[in-house]
């Protein structure tokens, strides 16, 4: 495990007293202020820290929330108007925890997305990107419950549209679907078992960024240039040097997210969520929240195939998008890791980025509607899905592997230090 640059010297008697018998202070001090971290990392390197607040500040509103929630079918809707209403800043409590979810999303899909940049999922950390890959699929399920407690028309519907995907499964999928519901419909067994869990979930996402950060002070920190520390030379203590990015970049977060929380608190929500639900009638068009819609575009994108319906071969590939990450480590081979010394992966990289962001779009829209044309020909969203589909895929399983192999990367700096003072002159 990285050492600390200087050891704990408590001056006051009663800490000293404490650590002396139960040493979390000497362990906070190691982990949080001596830690010794590269002196090139970037502001993008604070997206980490900003997902842990962005965490507390989940469970902190949710707990209070939770004391005036009512998790019954007849009396959910109810609870969180009585919420809205009549607890004193109960508004304020939900919009920042519904508002924060979007955040938090936002927040972990950059710190994701910086990772792929710089290689950070490359040996000797497979195992810290794959722990930040169950934090995430731990984020999905208890948001997806999270966004079901409301009972609204877009709650009750987004609900029964996805728990239904599991019944493609072969063999397990009907008895899974009537476990999650608790019955044979979507209804106050349902809502009881994702009110539970949704509960439980950050508490498991605690433990599991715990071993995350744990993991990560074993090999210390990657850094923009992708190459190992040589030696003292290269390192600074992460406080008072990035503590101070990371305050910085916590004030511009905040600026912006209580701009919605205050401004345009239902931005990022769905209208039909202030309807209460109502099983005889469906909406128009159902969507997942927007932080799902990507992979929503990958399930509705697959066509039917000769072994399988659309419907399975959907359910496949969305899992697929995401189990794929967890091999990342096994598809890129290169041994440069930062997409900055490799000129090809850094151009399909930006790709890549645009391509996610137009399947979040795709995910929003009816398939059949007109995306746009070309001359008399329309192209509908459901073909630009499939197109983007197919890159997202031949990202990782074909670009990744072949540029592993016939990528020319430009020169390696010998070290850090020598390309911080290189910059600086």
């Amino acid at each position: 495990m990285t050492a600390p640059s200087r050891p704990f010297e408590p001056t006051n008697g009663v800490i000293s007293w404490i650590d002396r018998r139960l040493p979390i202070f000497t362990v906070l001090h190691g982990a949080l202020v001596a830690y010794p971290t590269p002196r090139n990392l970037n502001y993008w390197w604070s997206f980490g820290s900003l997902a842990g607040f962005m965490l507390v500040i989940q469970i902190v509103t949710g707990i209070v929330l939770v004391m005036h929630y009512t998790p019954h079918s007849l009396m959910a809707f109810e609870s969180v108007e009585h919420i809205m209403r009549d607890v004193n800043y109960g508004w304020l409590l939900r919009y920042i925890h519904a508002n924060g979810a979007s955040f938090f999303f936002i927040v972990v899909y950059i710190h994701i997305f910086r990772g792929l940049y710089y290689g950070s999922y490359k040996g000797p950390r497979e195992l810290l990107w794959m722990l930040g890959l169950v934090i995430f699929l731990l984020m999905m399920a208890t948001a997806f419950m999270g966004y079901v407690l409301p009972w609204g028309q877009m709650s009750f519907w987004g609900a029964t549209v996805i728990t239904n995907l599991f019944g493609a499964l072969p063999l397990i999928g009907e008895p899974l679907v009537e476990l999650l519901w608790g019955g044979f419909s979507v209804d106050n067994p349902t809502l009881n078992r994702f009110f539970s869990l949704h509960y439980l979930l950050p508490f498991v996402i605690v433990g599991v960024v715990i071993m995350h950060i744990w993991t990560l002070h074993i090999p210390g920190s990657n850094n923009p240039l992708g190459i190992d520390v040589k030696g003292s030379q290269d390192q600074i203590d992460f406080h008072p040097y990035h503590t101070v990015k990371d305050v910085f970049m916590l004030s511009v977060l905040l600026l912006v997210f209580f701009a919605f929380v205050f401004y345009a608190p239902n931005f990022m929500g769905h209208p039909d969520n202030y309807i209460p639900a109502n099983p005889m009638a469906t909406p128009e068009h159902i969507v997942p929240e927007w932080y799902f819609l990507p992979f929503y575009a990958i399930l509705r994108s697959v066509p039917d195939l000769i072994i399988m319906d659309a419907k399975l071969a959907g359910v496949l590939a969305m899992g697929a998008s995401i189990l794929l990450l967890f091999a990342l480590p096994w598809l890129d081979r290169s041994p440069v890791r930062s997409g900055t010394f490799r000129p090809v992966m850094k151009w399909l990289y930006w790709v890549l980025l645009v391509d996610v962001v137009i399947l979040g779009v795709v995910g929003a829209k009816v398939p059949d509607d007109t995306a746009f044309s070309i001359g008399s020909l329309g192209v509908t969203w459901l073909t630009v899905g499939q197109i983007t589909t197919l890159y997202y895929f031949a990202y990782f399983l074909v670009a990744l592997p072949l540029l592993s192999k016939f990528e020319k990367t430009a020169p390696l700096p010998e070290s850090i230090s020598e390309a911080v003072l290189a910059k600086n002159a």
